[in-house]
C-alpha cells in the first residue's frame, strides 16, 4: 500500500493557523464565561443588599403601629430571664424567615447570656407570617414541646431548627425532621410524636398569628425593646449588635 503524501509547507502553515484560530476561539469563550460569572455574582449581591434594605425599610414603615404586651405576658411565646430584669425584649418570628434565622445566629447566645445575668427578659413569639406549611408545622411543633416538655426543651428545639434552617425557596422538611429535632432537643419521642405529626397545636399557631396581626406586626423579625420597636441598624447584623450593646 503506498504511503500517503506528506503535507506541503502551505498545508502545514494552514494547519498551524487553524490551531491558532481554535485556541483564540477557546480563550474568547472562556473570557465570556468569566464575564458572565462576574455579572451574575454582582446581580446576586445586589439582590441580597436590596432584600436587606427592603426588610429594614418595611419594618420602619410599620414600627409606630405596634402595640404588643411586654415579654412574659403573652400566651403565644417562650420566655427566658427574670421578670424583674431592667429590660424586656420581644421577638416576633417565623421559623422559615431567613432574616429571623440571621438574627438568631447573630444574637441568640448573647441574649441567653444576658438573660442568665438578669439584665433582660426575652420572649420569642413565633407565628405564621409567610403562610407556608413549614411555618405552621414548625410553630406547631414548638407549641407541642412547650406544652409537653416545658420551656427549656422548647428553647433548645427553637435554636436547633434555626441552626439548620431550611431555605425559603427550596424544599422544606416535614414532620419526621421536626420530630428528630425535638428528640435532639431532649424531648420524649412518644410524648411529642402525636402532636407533631397530627398538628394538634394548629389552633395555637392560628391564634398566635392573629395576635401578632392584632398587635400590628407585619414583618419578621419584629423586635421590641421595652415595648418599643427596635430598628437601630441598617442590617440584621448591625441591629443585633446594637441591641446587645443596649442591654449590656
Amino acid at each position: 500500500m503506498p504511503n500517503p503524501p506528506k503535507p506541503t509547507k502551505s498545508q502545514k502553515a494552514q494547519a498551524r493557523a487553524e490551531r491558532a484560530a481554535e485556541l483564540i476561539r477557546q480563550q474568547q469563550a472562556a473570557e465570556r464565561r468569566r464575564n458572565l460569572l462576574v455579572v451574575a455574582g454582582v446581580v446576586v449581591a445586589m439582590v441580597l443588599i436590596v432584600g436587606v434594605l427592603f426588610f429594614v425599610n418595611a419594618s420602619r414603615d410599620s414600627a409606630d403601629d405596634i402595640d404588643a404586651a411586654p415579654a412574659g405576658q403573652s400566651d403565644f411565646g417562650l420566655t427566658i430571664g427574670d421578670s424583674g430584669a431592667p429590660h424586656d425584649v420581644v421577638i416576633y418570628e417565623d421559623f422559615l424567615c431567613p432574616f429571623c434565622g440571621q438574627l438568631e445566629r447573630e444574637s441568640s447566645d448573647q441574649l441567653d447570656k444576658l438573660a442568665k445575668e438578669g439584665k433582660v427578659q426575652v420572649e420569642y413569639r413565633p407565628f405564621n407570617l409567610l403562610q407556608t406549611d413549614y411555618s405552621v408545622a414548625a410553630a406547631n411543633a414548638f407549641a407541642v414541646l412547650l406544652d409537653k416538655e416545658g420551656p427549656e426543651v422548647a428553647k433548645k428545639f427553637h435554636d436547633l431548627i434555626y441552626a439548620d434552617q431550611p431555605s425559603e425557596s427550596g424544599e422544606q422538611p416535614g414532620a419526621d425532621w421536626l420530630l428528630e429535632k425535638a428528640v435532639d432537643a431532649g424531648a420524649d419521642e412518644a410524648a411529642v410524636k402525636p402532636g407533631i405529626e397530627g398538628l394538634t397545636e394548629k389552633d395555637w399557631v392560628e391564634d398566635a398569628t392573629k395576635a401578632a396581626a392584632d398587635a400590628g406586626v407585619s414583618s419578621t423579625p419584629t423586635i421590641l425593646l421595652d415595648g418599643k420597636a427596635y430598628q437601630d441598624g441598617r442590617t440584621i447584623e448591625e441591629i443585633a449588635d446594637n441591641l446587645v450593646a443596649e442591654l449590656e
